[in-house]
């Protein structure tokens, strides 16, 4: 450490940042003579106060105990199957933890009693990290993703979300993730080393005659690739793995297809698209609070020939 300086200045201050929580004092007074160490509140020379100090960096971030559930918090089933609303000092969107005891992203995880004594314990399901969340607050009728569902999701990501869905299908069903990134794509696989109904696939989601030999016919697409050819990297998946008269749910971001035009226009300019390729969009909700200029459209493939061949 330097010899103390000749006072005045008031040193370099107290780190200007985290270090008391506020704004750590930017060096009033006290002249060079190392400042409040042990207190953290930087008041004055040297190198201004310990890094963390008193309430310091990352101080009472909620840790992961979170909501500590047990008998005050009440978990009720949400009405899309596999889902579920934690009602507590706050309520929150849930899903049943498909590996007990593990976080994927540190999300906050509730346990809660049965009356039996047996324990079920729950994550929450954060809508500014998940779009299928945030569309499921938006109010979406049907999302069809549903226990024991087949799923195929596009722009899998590091699996924050895919995580949520693999607890949603549970181990009756499966989730095929597809990302491009070899970064995320190392998270995902490391998260679908303990889930067993995830397969991960990295791969470009353009090409899906490459991994035509992992993926078998689904149920449910659900596409947040955020490319500005979405709507037809989607119809080339469905005319793949689509089963006839399965549905997808794909997640719109304005910005990624016309940065200059009202996000409204770039929607009514997708859903046509996908109208070309026998998707037919049933639903459209935004995901405003969480999301800014985002839209999700749920909607069936291929239903219409079924509706001729009923008449």
């Amino acid at each position: 450490m330097r010899p103390p300086s000749r006072g005045g200045r008031g040193g370099g201050g107290g780190f200007r940042g985290r270090s008391d929580g506020g704004r750590g004092g930017r060096g009033r007074g006290g002249g060079g003579r190392g400042g409040d160490f042990s207190a953290g509140k930087g008041r004055g020379g040297g190198r201004g106060g310990v890094r963390g100090g008193g309430r310091g960096r990352g101080g009472g971030r909620g840790g992961r105990g979170g909501m500590k559930g047990g008998s005050k918090v009440i978990i009720e089933p949400h009405r899309h199957e596999g889902i579920f609303i934690a009602k507590g000092k706050e309520d929150a969107l849930v899903t049943k933890n498909l590996v007990p005891g593990e976080s994927v992203y540190n999300e906050k995880r509730i346990s809660v009693q049965n009356e039996d004594g047996t324990k079920v314990e729950y994550r929450i399901w954060n809508p500014f990290r998940s779009k299928l969340a945030a569309a499921v607050l938006g109010g979406l009728d049907n999302i069809h993703i549903k226990p024991g569902a087949k799923i195929l999701y596009l722009g899998a990501a590091s699996g924050t979300s895919v995580s949520h869905v693999s607890d949603i299908v549970g181990p009756t069903g499966v989730v095929y993730a597809v990302e491009f990134s070899h970064r995320s794509g190392r998270d995902l696989v490391n998260m679908a080393k303990k889930r067993t109904n995830v397969v991960p696939i990295i791969e470009d989601a353009r090409h899906p005659h490459k991994y035509r030999m992992l993926v078998g016919m689904v149920d449910v697409i659900f596409s947040d690739v955020a490319q500005p050819d979405q709507a037809r990297i989607l119809a080339l998946n469905a005319s793949h793995f689509l089963k006839t008269g399965g549905h997808f749910v794909i997640s719109i971001k304005a910005n990624c297809i016309d940065s200059v035009a009202k996000p409204e226009a770039v929607f009514a300019g997708e859903i046509n698209k996908m109208k070309q390729d026998n998707l037919k969009p049933h639903e459209q909700v935004t995901l405003e609070p969480f999301e800014r200029d985002h839209a999700c459209v749920v909607g069936g493939y291929r239903v219409l020939k079924k509706q001729k061949t009923a008449e």
